[in-house]
């Protein structure tokens, strides 16, 4: 009994991390980008490299921040994946062949430049960065 209600604790304690991570993160694409939302497998896709378009049909390009407590908590929410393991299975993918590793900036202010003036660029930033010049996606 004492290891259901210790496994329940971790799990729900889980699923708030995720949530509070998921409040704070938030997704950001260039304007061009006909989309207001996209599902967290789209997002998922097309920053795993599975996907390089929308259901919508807009064509984006993910980027990457090198590290940084925004860029654990988005990896963790929508990948569901640490940084190593992330890195390491986009490296599999340059590799082979079958793929470019994204763009990865160093900052969430160079991310939105980055986005602003790139058609099709998708990233990810804290909701608390200044985020003028981008549209935010809502993640469903």
């Amino acid at each position: 009994m004492k290891k259901l209600v210790y496994a329940l604790l971790i799990a729900a304690s889980a699923s708030i991390f995720i949530a509070q991570a998921q409040a704070q993160v938030i997704v950001i694409a260039n304007p061009g980008v006909k989309a207001t939302e996209i599902s967290k497998s789209d997002l998922r896709d097309v920053f795993t490299g599975s996907a390089t378009s929308l259901k919508d049909g807009s064509r984006v390009v993910p980027i990457l921040l090198k590290a940084g407590t925004t860029n654990e908590e988005f990896l963790q929410a929508y990948i569901g994946k640490s940084d190593s393991a992330y890195r390491a299975s986009w490296r599999s993918l340059v590799f082979s062949g079958q793929a470019s590793m994204p763009k990865s900036l160093d900052t969430e202010v160079a991310v939105v430049d980055f986005v602003a003036h790139n058609t099709g660029a998708i990233g990810y930033i804290s909701k608390a960065t200044p985020h003028a010049g981008v549209k935010v996606l809502a993640v469903r």
